[in-house]
This record gives C-alpha cells, sequence and structure tokens, in this order.
C-alpha cells in the first residue's frame, strides 16, 4: 500500500444515482487533480463558494452519515462511501464535481465507485505522498463506544472493529483487516445496513428518503429482508470498517498503525480525528526510499490545516 508518490485518477469518471437521505437525483464527475490538492468537492449546481475540502475540521454533522460544510454554509452529505473507494483506490488527489447536496448512495457500498476507478487507472504524480505514523497511544472513550489509535501494524493502516448488536442477525461481529496486506473485496463491496423497526423513526427525523432494498441491507428481527442475502458473513462490520477508512481519509494523510474501534461511526471518528490531530507527539511523516522520516510536528500541521479551512 506504501507508495513513494502521490496519485490522482487518469481520467475523467461519472456516476449517477440517488441520494440515499435526501432522497434527490445527482450526478457526480470524479476527475485528476494536481499534487498536494487533495479531494475537494465542487458544487457545480452553485456559481459561487462551492468549493468544499474533504477536510475533518469541515464536517458539520456525522448523523448517519458524514456532511461536510465551508465557510459559506455550503454542504456536501454521505461522502464516506465515494472517500472510502478513493483511499482504497490510493488516489491521493481529486477534483469531484456533484450538481446536488448528496453523494449519490449507489448500491449501498463502494464496489461501483472501485470498479469504475480501476477501468480509469491510476496517474502517479511527482510529490511524495503524506503519511502519520502513530508513535504512542492515544484513545478516546464516549460511553459504552472506543476508539484508540496504537503504533503497531507496521508501515499501513490495521483496523480492528467490534459491533455489538441485540439483533441476532447483526450479533457480536468483529473483524481485523490490514490495508496493506488483507484482500480489500470483502470491505469494498459491504453495504450500509439498518433494522426495520428503525426506517420510520429514521424518516421521520427527514433522513433515508432514498433508502430502498436496492441500497441498503434491511434486518427484520431474525431474517435480512433483501432476496440475496449478504455478500459476505462479515458484512454488516465489514461496512463499518468501509466507513472508517473513508472517514479517516478526512485526515489527508494515509495513517499508519492500528485502529482499535468498538461500536464507532462516523461521529465518533471525527471526535477521534479532532483528538488525535491535538497531540503533539503524533508525527507526520512522509515515505521515501522505504524508510519513515519525521518531517514536522503534527500540532503545527494541524494548525496550518484550521488556518486554511
Amino acid at each position: 500500500m506504501i507508495d513513494n508518490y502521490q496519485t490522482t485518477i487518469a481520467k475523467q469518471v461519472k456516476f449517477s444515482g440517488i441520494g440515499l437521505h435526501t432522497g434527490q437525483n445527482s450526478n457526480i464527475s470524479v476527475m485528476p487533480a494536481e499534487d498536494q490538492e487533495g479531494i475537494v468537492f465542487k458544487r457545480v449546481d452553485l456559481k459561487e463558494n462551492n468549493i468544499i475540502e474533504a477536510n475533518y475540521l469541515n464536517v458539520s454533522s456525522a448523523k448517519l452519515c458524514t456532511t461536510l460544510k465551508n465557510n459559506f454554509g455550503v454542504k456536501v452529505s454521505t461522502v464516506e462511501h465515494l472517500l472510502g473507494a478513493l483511499y482504497i483506490a490510493e488516489i491521493d488527489n481529486a477534483i469531484i464535481e456533484i450538481d446536488s447536496e448528496e453523494i449519490p448512495i449507489m448500491d449501498g457500498s463502494a464496489k461501483i465507485f472501485l470498479e469504475k476507478f480501476k477501468k480509469a487507472g491510476i496517474k502517479t504524480l511527482s510529490k511524495k505522498r503524506k503519511f502519520f505514523k502513530i508513535t504512542s497511544k492515544v484513545e478516546l472513550v464516549d460511553g459504552e463506544r472506543k476508539i484508540s489509535a496504537e503504533p503497531e501494524g507496521g508501515n499501513t493502516l490495521e483496523v480492528e472493529f467490534q459491533l455489538n448488536y441485540k439483533n441476532k442477525i447483526i450479533g457480536n461481529q468483529k473483524n481485523i483487516i490490514n490495508f496493506k496486506e488483507d484482500d480489500l473485496e470483502d470491505i469494498s463491496k459491504s453495504r450500509t445496513f439498518c433494522l426495520y423497526q428503525d426506517i420510520e423513526k429514521i424518516k421521520k427525523e427527514g433522513l433515508a428518503k432514498g433508502g430502498s432494498l436496492d441500497n441498503a441491507i434491511v434486518i427484520d428481527d431474525e431474517k435480512i429482508l433483501n432476496k440475496e442475502g449478504l455478500r459476505n458473513e462479515k458484512e454488516f462490520v465489514n461496512h463499518k470498517i468501509l466507513d472508517l477508512a473513508g472517514d479517516f481519509f478526512l485526515s489527508g494523510y494515509r495513517i499508519l498503525g492500528k485502529i482499535k474501534c468498538n461500536q464507532g461511526g462516523h461521529e465518533l471518528t471525527n471526535k477521534f480525528l479532532r483528538k488525535l490531530f491535538k497531540n503533539s507527539f503524533i508525527s507526520s511523516t512522509e515515505e521515501k526510499s522505504n524508510q519513515i522520516i519525521v518531517k514536522e510536528n503534527i500540532l503545527n500541521t494541524a494548525k496550518k490545516i484550521a488556518a486554511s479551512a
């Protein structure tokens, strides 16, 4: 997974579909970008103040999805699956044009995004790729939810995720994924999910207007309502790992270390990134000739990001 140089997509890729929460159709174009641009969203349905950086400091809401907002109040939501696909595809820089507020949910996973990225190809750029190497344990506990980062796993990201549901179908699922060594196909094609009894409540809150069995797994007591069933044995926890990878990519870096998460989600991940970036014992790193070179203190980097957001 660790290559020396930044990348972008080789040519433009387009997607269309319904938004999971807004229920509105949207069209997006993922286009090549230059070194150091990172991931940038552009609302082409708006004529001004329409640029939104994919940055953890721009997260305005993390309720059932990750929503980004710029200083002018312009939003783009449900970005996590697309960001997870970009992370897995190892695309560091891209401009994403969208004509609505929400990224299309597609099939509820990152599968379709990744298939098109693979066909388009990846272009290597000239600048070095950026990394964060975890050097000391950082932990965040919020009731029964917990997430931590530890200096394990070598020069890659390793995620250990634990789900604990009273529902018998989901149950207590756990998986450990090394993003360098493991096959990520099951992660990329695992879909978002919900309990049938929660749907009415979610819709009363103005969410999931575009949800269906075509883009989400729905569990009713001890039965999966989707006719095709699950795509893999641990699809529930694997989707949570996909979400986490997408949300972590909002750091603008590829984090090297082991992430342990229990009962987490978008909100917990964003709180954790904010805490992580405040700790001076985390170092910003750059890969060069297979050696990790410490470049600058993370605290200073966090200030720079905040100033440019």
